[in-house]
């Protein structure tokens, strides 16, 4: 059965019928609506008693227990007894509700926010609509007074407003300026600290004929902020006012800039570089002809742009960037062919691919233009495949896309071209993981990778120099180096508007406050959790799938806890990573000859960013279970990293010391480490 949930207002929920879910108690829907705060992430238990309780009473854990037992069987009425739950699930210490993003009101009022933004007026002002009417009041309502839903409650409220805001921007974009009127007059009433919705409605009486109403609320405005909230006003009312008073004709109505204003009025970017790009648009439609092979190329730097604006943007270009090469392809062109994948010079960090399929089918698409490529093309036409084939074949470990690198680092070194060879790092830095330990190997990169492009403002690069040197030095237990790499990226990405910089210096911080700060194991695991919510929508599939089972497995091994076990265990997605957890859930369930048949099973982890940390589980188990070839293995394959942390090379989580490892793994075996 379905079920949806609504915070937009009182906590509720309905079933697929459309009727309200009985879901008892008070604190039955404090606990719900706690679930739904953490968005699909765990919450310990012992998070739920302190805050269902000021001072929890005796028997606060077990009531609890009962408080979810209880939702479980109103959410899922139909299921079979002792079959795992499949809504609120138990993992770990505490508890999550799976719901599905279009499953709570909050999120599709979210998810109706983010896809407005390039939508004309009319169905802006449309869509805008829909996702106002979702709110029956306050969010969270009736736990106003609690501390845990505070800061929801108030993004929620702020999102509402600038909402309202939009809407009556697009209404005025669609000439509707005496509804806007209407609704930002009440607007300004209920909230009169923002500055905007005073300048909106100064604008909508302007252009309804009435400049002198429109002036007096500019001075309401002014003499409000001034003498309520002791600040004055900002320089966009200002400006307004002064346009008022000289009758400016960019104030009056107009189709094409009203669209531009209503689709950028959440954007830093100001209308007039909208109007740039629209009229760049225009003129490229009108000047180059449909079909025209410029377009293709036109397309991928189009592609390479979007890729870095955030998760939606990054998926778009995935999706895209395929459709260009087979374009490219079908023309017969290996020149063209060439410059369409080879533009497509997007930076990337993570060594597992989001997309093997498109990884595979590029590297095949590379190779075959390569193979046809004429005589006489130049070579960086050349290198630049190259790039791409040892960037697609990150993690496989292959030799031919070692010797891509290589030749491509030598040819952009002979060019003298910067951005050839920054795009060539990158794929040295993909090939970089033939062994454990090459660390400190990855670290000189990241710093020619700095250097270069701090030099020629290759921003991108620069960025992903500076995670590279962040997990080198993570790596190396470098931590105050780390954080110098975390502070630079964060700094360039707020400066040049890169979004998903942002996943991996949170991740950062999780794997810093467990490797350096020694919390205890809850502790480490809600940092953990903290940083994998900004995965949810980050387009990196690669990276995410498994990540954080992964990230709390290492975080028990480390304090010797048992892995998840039972039902924690069944209800967990371990990704590509089971082959080395499932070991150690079958230890922690006292199944040794099923553990011991798992490790046997268990391939040599792959040559990537996880190698070491994936080696240390598998030496532990080894120890556990006395598989002596399997210690050997381990023993040999993380000996070249001695001086690393396990897995903090990634600069997400690690296993501790490789030291540790290999002291516990040498004393198993009966020699000396």
């Amino acid at each position: 059965m379905r079920v949806e949930f609504g915070v937009l207002g009182p906590v509720t929920a309905w079933d697929e019928a459309g009727e309200p879910v009985a879901l008892r108690g008070p604190r039955h829907r404090a606990v719900l609506a706690r679930l739904i705060i953490a968005r699909r992430r765990v919450v310990p238990v012992s998070v739920l008693v302190e805050d269902l309780w000021p001072d929890p009473p005796a028997g606060a854990v077990a009531t609890v227990r009962s408080f979810v037992a209880a939702l479980r069987r109103a959410l899922e009425p139909g299921r079979a007894p002792r079959t795992p739950a499949r809504l609120l699930v138990t993992e770990g210490p505490g508890y999550a509700l799976r719901a599905g993003r279009d499953d709570v009101d909050a999120w599709r009022f979210e998810q109706a926010l983010a896809s407005v933004g390039t939508l004309p007026p009319r169905r802006a002002a449309e869509e805008l609509d829909a996702a106002l009417a979702l709110w029956r009041g306050p969010a969270y309502a009736e736990f106003a007074e609690e501390p845990w839903a505070r800061a929801e409650r108030a993004r929620l409220a702020e999102l509402r407003l600038g909402t309202v805001e939009r809407r009556a921007e697009a209404l005025l974009a669609l000439g509707r300026g005496t509804e806007a009127v209407s609704e930002l007059d009440a607007h300004v009433t209920e909230h009169p600290w923002r500055e905007d919705a005073w300048r909106l409605l100064a604008l909508a009486l302007y252009r309804d004929g009435r400049q002198g109403d429109a002036l007096a609320v500019l001075r309401r405005a002014r003499a409000l902020l001034v003498e309520q909230l002791g600040v004055d006003p900002g320089p966009r009312l200002l400006r307004l006012e002064a346009d008022v008073l000289a009758q400016a004709e960019h104030l009056e109505a107009g189709p094409d800039r009203d669209a531009q204003a209503a689709q950028s009025a959440q954007s830093a970017q100001p209308v007039q570089a909208e109007q740039v790009w629209a009229r760049a648009a225009t003129a490229y439609d009108r000047t180059v002809a449909p079909g025209a092979r410029a377009r293709l190329e036109s397309t991928v730097g189009l592609l390479r742009d979007l890729a870095v604006t955030g998760g939606g943007g990054l998926t778009a270009a995935r999706e895209h960037r395929e459709a260009a090469v087979e374009a490219a392809e079908e023309l017969g062109d290996a020149e063209l062919t060439a410059r369409v994948i080879g533009a497509y010079d997007v930076p990337a960090i993570w060594t597992r691919s989001d997309d093997p399929r498109l990884a595979a089918r590029l590297v095949d698409a590379a190779e075959r233009t390569l193979a046809g490529l004429p005589p006489g093309t130049h070579p960086a036409v050349r290198a630049r495949l190259l790039a791409t084939v040892a960037l697609e074949s990150r993690g496989s470990g292959a030799r031919r896309a070692d010797r891509a690198a290589r030749e491509v680092e030598e040819t952009a070194r002979g060019l003298d071209d910067p951005a050839l060879l920054a795009f060539a790092l990158n794929g040295v830095f993909m090939q970089s993981f033939g062994r454990t330990g090459l660390a400190a190997q990855r670290d000189a990169t990241g710093a020619e990778l700095v250097a270069v492009s701090a030099r020629n403002g290759l921003v991108s690069y620069e960025v992903l120099g500076h995670l590279i040197r962040l997990q080198a030095r993570a790596g190396l237990g470098d931590f105050p180096g780390a954080d110098t790499h975390a502070a630079a990226a964060d700094r360039l990405a707020e400066r040049h508007e890169r979004p998903l910089v942002t996943v991996f210096t949170r991740w950062y911080a999780a794997l810093r406050r467990d490797a350096v700060d020694a919390p205890s194991a809850p502790e480490a695991e809600a940092a953990y959790r903290d940083a994998a919510a900004l995965l949810e929508d980050a387009g990196m599939p690669g990276l995410r799938h498994g990540l954080l089972p992964l990230a709390l497995l290492c975080v028990r091994v480390r304090r010797s806890l048992p892995a998840p076990a039972g039902r924690a265990a069944e209800d967990t997605d371990w990704g590509p990573y089971a082959p080395w957890a499932r070991p150690l859930v079958l230890l922690a369930e006292d199944r040794r000859d099923e553990a011991a048949a798992a490790l046997r099973r268990a391939p040599d982890p792959p040559h990537d960013l996880l190698a070491e940390a994936l080696w240390a589980l598998t030496g532990h188990a080894a120890v556990a279970l006395g598989d002596r070839e399997t210690m050997r293995r381990a023993y040999r394959a993380l000996a070249p990293a001695a001086g690393e942390l396990a897995g903090a090379g990634s600069g997400l989580l690690t296993v501790g010391p490789v030291t540790d490892h290999l002291t516990a793994l040498a004393t198993a075996l009966g020699h000396r480490p």
